[in-house]
C-alpha cells in the first residue's frame, strides 16, 4: 500500500494528472479573462509530451550531474510535501506532528533549485534570473512563513491534521484570519514566480532567466515541478484557512470520504482561480518594488493579525 500511496493514489501519477489540469485551468481562465481564446484541453499533456521528446542539451562548462539531477530533486520534494497534506480526512497518509514545518520546508526547496539552476549554467541570463529568484525568496517568504503561522498560534497545534480536526469541530480559520489568507496567497502568487512576481524568469528581459539553457527532458520536468508547485501550496492554503475535505453534513464513511475528496478539489481549483485572476490583472514589476511591497505591506498586516490573534487569545476569546 505504500508503493500504491507514493506512485498511484494520492502520489505522483495523480499529482502529475491534476498538476496538468490545473494548469490548463490557470491558462484557460487567464486567457479568458484577457479575452484570449486559450488552449485546448490536452495542451499541457501535449507540451510534456513535446519536450521529453526534444533533445536535451547541457552546456559545455555547466555540471552535466548537477544539471540533471536538480529538476528530478524539484519534482521529488514538491510530491513529497503533497503527500503529507490531508487530502480526504483528517489525516494524511504520513501524519506526524512538525509536518507543517516540513511541508513548507519542501515547498522552498524549488526557489533553492531554481537559483542552483541559473548558477550552474554559466549562462549569464541565468545567473541573473538566479540572483533575482534568490532575492524574492527572501521577500515573500516572511509574509508566507507568518501566515501560515496564525493557524498555529489559533490551534497550537504543529500538524496539518490537527489543524484540520480544529476546523472540523469548530469553524474555518479564515474567518479568523482573513488577513493571514489574504497575504498567504499573495506571498504564494510571489512563490510560484507568476506575474506580477515573474521577474526571475522574465522572457523579455532575460530570456526565461534559469530555464535559458534548459531544453528537453530536464526542461519539462521543470515545468512539472512549477505546476505541482501550484497545486501544493494551493492545498496547503486549503488545509490552513478553509478547514481541508471539511464541508456541512461531512460523514466519516466511504461515502463522506469521496464528497470530502471532491470538496477539497475544488476548494484547491478556487485557489488556482484567485491566482488567475491576480496573474491576468496585473502587469509584471521589478524586483525592488517586489521586496518593498512585502516589507513594507505584507509583513505588517500578517503582524497585525498575528498581535490580534495573540491578544483574542489571552483575552479568552478564542
Amino acid at each position: 500500500m505504500s508503493i500504491f500511496y507514493l506512485i498511484v493514489f494520492p502520489g505522483f501519477i495523480f499529482f502529475f494528472v491534476f498538476s496538468l489540469l490545473c494548469e490548463y485551468i490557470d491558462r484557460k481562465l487567464t486567457a479568458r479573462l484577457q479575452s484570449r481564446v486559450g488552449p485546448p484541453f490536452y495542451q499541457p499533456w501535449a507540451d510534456f509530451i513535446k519536450l521529453m521528446s526534444k533533445e536535451d542539451l547541457v552546456p559545455e562548462k555547466a555540471s552535466r550531474r548537477i544539471f540533471t539531477a536538480l529538476p528530478i530533486v524539484g519534482v521529488a520534494a514538491v510530491v513529497t510535501a503533497f503527500i503529507y497534506i490531508p487530502l480526504w480526512s483528517v489525516n494524511s497518509i504520513y501524519p506526524f506532528t512538525g509536518d507543517i514545518v516540513v511541508v513548507i520546508y519542501l515547498l522552498t526547496l524549488p526557489t533553492l533549485i531554481l537559483f542552483l539552476m541559473g548558477w550552474y549554467s554559466t549562462n549569464v541570463f541565468g545567473t541573473v534570473g538566479a540572483s533575482r529568484a534568490v532575492t524574492q525568496l527572501f521577500a515573500y517568504e516572511v509574509p508566507f512563513l507568518l501566515a501560515l503561522l496564525a493557524p498555529v498560534l489559533i490551534t497550537g497545534e504543529w500538524s496539518l491534521s490537527s489543524v484540520v480536526s480544529y476546523q472540523v469541530d469548530h469553524i474555518w480559520l479564515f474567518c479568523y484570519l482573513p488577513l493571514a489568507f489574504i497575504v498567504a496567497i499573495i506571498a504564494l502568487a510571489g512563490k510560484l514566480e507568476r506575474v506580477p512576481f515573474d521577474s526571475p524568469h522574465a522572457g523579455e528581459e532575460i530570456l526565461g532567466g534559469p530555464l535559458a539553457e534548459y531544453s528537453g527532458a530536464r526542461l519539462a520536468l521543470i515545468h512539472l515541478m512549477t505546476d505541482m508547485e501550484l497545486v501544493a501550496g494551493s492545498a496547503l492554503i486549503v488545509t490552513l484557512f478553509l478547514g481541508g475535505f471539511d464541508y456541512i453534513g461531512a460523514n466519516p464513511g466511504f461515502g463522506g470520504a469521496v464528497v470530502g475528496f471532491i470538496v477539497f478539489l475544488a476548494k484547491t481549483l478556487l485557489i488556482v482561480f484567485i491566482l488567475s485572476c491576480i496573474k491576468a490583472a496585473f502587469a509584471r514589476i521589478r524586483i525592488e518594488q517586489m521586496v518593498n511591497m512585502c516589507m513594507r505591506w505584507l509583513v505588517p498586516i500578517v503582524v497585525i493579525q498575528l498581535l490580534i490573534i495573540v491578544g483574542l487569545k489571552f483575552g479568552g476569546v478564542l
